[in-house]
């Protein structure tokens, strides 16, 4: 599992490591690291389920031997990128509410943008959490992916009741039908960007997308 040093790793790579110095004097920690920036990279021009570990390899500058000293398996491999994911996204979502303690709707309002925003600067990830959750067995990876939605949707529902309590939102909302909307709302944002090809979209459609949800359930 990353600690949160990975995740800096993991931005630093991203934005700043040239690909032909990856793969070169680092650390293990490091090289897991980079397995899972090369795993969302390629997901965001391949079909996850085409990714090998060979494209993951070559994708680091290692052999697949080299690949394999880190992790026993691909499955392996796929349980780590979910991890960081579900770390990343809800360390965002955290951030977000902590941000706009003072109002409900502000909070739910932060974080729609914040998962954009994510999506933006990873747009692998929702190829990589989609393909997992087609999987008929329940792979390791495939639990993260449910996991996050099931913590993703009770904390929107409880920013749902916090609104009611604070006469921001209708009393008499269905708050597990409002956090279902509010997911579902951002998967399709996340959908029709990607069937458009311009993940740039979700950007560009989702401040009156979420005008219109909190039309939906302001007081």
């Amino acid at each position: 599992m990353l600690t949160e040093p990975d995740k800096i790793v993991i931005d630093y790579y991203l934005f700043g490591l040239n690909m032909e110095a990856r793969g070169k004097n680092l650390t293990a920690a490091e090289r897991r690291s980079m397995t899972v920036i090369s795993v969302v990279e390629l997901a965001g021009v391949l079909n996850p389920a085409n990714i090998t570990t060979e494209a993951i390899a070559q994708r680091m500058n290692l052999t697949q031997g080299a690949l394999f000293r880190h992790f026993p398996n691909k499955d392996a491999i796929w349980e780590e990128v979910m991890n960081w994911v579900e770390q990343t996204l809800y360390s965002r979502i955290m951030k977000a509410i902590q941000e706009n303690s003072h109002s409900a709707l502000a909070a739910l309002e932060g974080v729609f943008m914040q998962h954009v925003d994510f999506v933006l600067a990873y747009p692998g990830v929702p190829r990589v959490l989609f393909g997992e959750l087609q999987h008929v067995e329940t792979t390791p990876a495939k639990r993260i992916a449910l996991d996050l939605i099931q913590r993703y949707g009770e904390r929107i529902r409880q920013l749902l009741e916090d609104g009611k309590a604070q006469k921001e939102i209708i009393p008499g909302l269905d708050s597990k039908a409002a956090a279902i909307l509010f997911i579902g709302t951002l998967q399709g944002l996340v959908m029709q960007s990607l069937l458009a090809s311009d993940i740039q979209l979700m950007k560009q459609n989702a401040g009156s997308v979420f005008s219109l949800y909190l039309r939906a359930i302001r007081s």
